[in-house]
Order: structure tokens, then sequence, then C-alpha cells
């Protein structure tokens, strides 16, 4: 296994080489990029140093230092895909085994329809809906934004839920209602397309497991299906479904730009959506860096939790060889 990890590790470094030759041709190669006009060789250099001293650059829209603006946009869009993530999983596990236990009947053909519905949602019309339905029509939920304006939040962690809990305000409560309310049509929006890939993933692992003799023996012993899928299931699935949901994590990004785009969120984002219309390629570049970092670490982070759970995972670098 330590072999198998290693060469995880050093296909990741590879990964992240190319990702900063990425990065670095969209700040040297357009004609107002901010290091046109310097030698290749000396303009790789002097970024590469910059990214190892976490430095990267000055926006030249509004002069700000760009690891200031992700220190604030960073937080509010992993806050949103990490509610999301736990929906989606706490929702389509539970929905997953429902349709493969009930395999070819009325619940399994509902959810499964239910699921290739939600699949096939545009994510923007999905807000759109949900925003005129809860937030126009019945006014329960607010239209955009991470709290309320009234309110004054002291950035600490950047999670804006964890920060109105550490407020001393004593409107602490209000400010804390605030911020769940904002998170909620974000976060529903979100997670519909996660979960129905939780929903698939689940169902068809399911579906391979309780096939087993292992799960057949234990129902000649008398077990109920729900021990069953409490002891022998749920201990088999989530090491196959929970690295394979990661692989999704790209996906997820890309569809929280869009989210935060139609909910005013103040995340990564929408910040990277106004600097490719406002052609900042600095903050271009420190954006695809910073999102492409973060995917091959949830992958990598995935790979690892896949091969500790999973002793025959490393085989598999020796049966492509």
């Amino acid at each position: 296994m330590i072999i198998y990890l290693l060469r995880r590790l050093l296909l990741s470094l590879v990964t992240l080489l190319i990702l900063t030759v990425v990065s670095f041709s969209i700040s040297y190669y357009p004609s107002n990029a901010p290091l046109s006009g310097a030698g290749l060789f000396e303009a790789y250099s002097f970024y590469i140093s910059d990214l190892l001293h976490g430095e990267f650059g000055t926006s030249v829209i509004n002069g700000q230092d760009i690891g200031e603006q992700l220190k604030i946009v960073f937080p509010a869009t992993l806050e949103l895909c990490f509610f999301a993530f736990i929906i989606a999983l706490g929702l389509g596990t539970p929905l997953g085994i429902a349709a493969a236990m009930t395999r070819s009947k009325w619940p399994d053909r509902i959810i499964t329809s239910v699921s290739l519905l939600g699949f096939s949602i545009p994510i923007f019309w999905l807000a759109l809906l949900l925003m005129l339905f809860f937030s126009l029509n019945l006014e329960l939920l607010p239209v955009s934004g991470r709290y309320d304006l009234l309110y004054q939040i002291q950035p600490v962690t950047g999670v804006a839920l964890i920060d109105a809990w550490l407020s001393d305000s004593p409107y602490r409560e209000q400010i804390m209602i605030s911020v769940v309310q904002h998170l909620i049509l974000p976060v529903i929006t979100l997670a519909v397309a996660p979960t129905t890939e939780v929903i698939r993933l689940t169902r068809q692992s399911v579906i391979q497991i309780i096939g087993q003799n292992f799960i057949k023996a234990a129902a000649t012993r008398g077990l109920s299906r729900l021990i069953i899928i409490r002891r022998h299931v749920l201990h088999n699935i989530l090491p196959i479904v929970i690295p394979q949901l990661t692989l999704q994590f790209s996906t997820m990004l890309a569809l929280a730009m869009i989210t935060e785009s139609v909910f005013n969120w103040p995340g990564l984002g929408r910040w990277l959506i106004i600097a490719i219309r406002q052609q900042d390629f600095a903050v271009i570049s420190a954006g695809i860096m910073v999102m492409g970092s973060l995917t091959i670490v949830v992958n990598l982070i995935a790979d690892i939790f896949s091969a500790m759970t999973n002793p025959f995972k490393n085989k598999e670098w020796y049966a492509f060889r």
C-alpha cells in the first residue's frame, strides 16, 4: 500500500506541475497579462517563486491583493460545498439503499425517476425556480447574500456560520438565523446534482453487495433486513461510494460558480466569473490555480481513504503494467 500511495502522490505532484503551467500561461501570454513582456523562463521562475511564498499578485481592476481576496471568497465556497455534500450524502445514501432493496418495484422506480429528473434539471433554472417560489412568492427566504447586511460579523475563519457563532454581538442568535436562512436556497440548489449521483452510486453498490454470499448467510441466520443493512451493507458501500463521489468534486465547483452567480454568493466561483468578464488575468490565474489544487488534494485524500479501507486497491497499479 505504501508503494501505491507514493505513486499516487507522485502523480498528484506531476498534475500540480501541469496546473502551474496552465495557470502561468494565463498570466503570461495575453497582451495585457501581468507577466507579458518578460522572458519566458524568467517569468515562470518568478511566478513559481511567488506561488511558493503564497503570493498571487494584485488585481489590475481594483488594485487589491489577490491573496487577501482569496481569504474572503475561498471559505465562502467551501462552506457552500461542504453543506451541499453533507446533504447529498445524508439524503442520497438512504434513498439509494431503499431503491436497491426494492429493486424493480415501485419505490425503486419512483426514486430512480426523481433522481433522473433532478440530474436533468439545469442548475440555473432550478435556482431561479427556488428563488421565485420561496423568496418572491412565499417571502420565506432571502434572495441573495450570506447574511442580513444590518448585522456585522467579524471575520475569523471566513465561514459565516462559524464566525456568527463566535461573535460576541448581543444579536448573535439573530445573526446565526440570518446566516442559516441565506444558506438554505443555494445549498439545496448545489446539493441536487451530487444527491442524484450518490443515489446512483449507492444503488449500484448495494445491488452488487446484496448478491454476495455473506449477505445471504446473514439472512439465513434470521437477521432482519435493517440489521443486515446497518452491519454489513453500510460497512461495505461507504468505502466504495465516498471515493467515487469525491471524483465529482470538480463538477461541484463548476456548479458552485453558477449557484454563486444566481444567488449573489460572494464565493470563489462568482469572483472568478467577474474576473473573466473584466479580463483580470491575474485573478483568473489565481482562481484556476486554487480550484485546481483543491481538486487535486481532494482526489488524493479520496485515494488514500480508499487504499486504507480497501487493501486490494494498491493492486490496480499492477493490473495495468
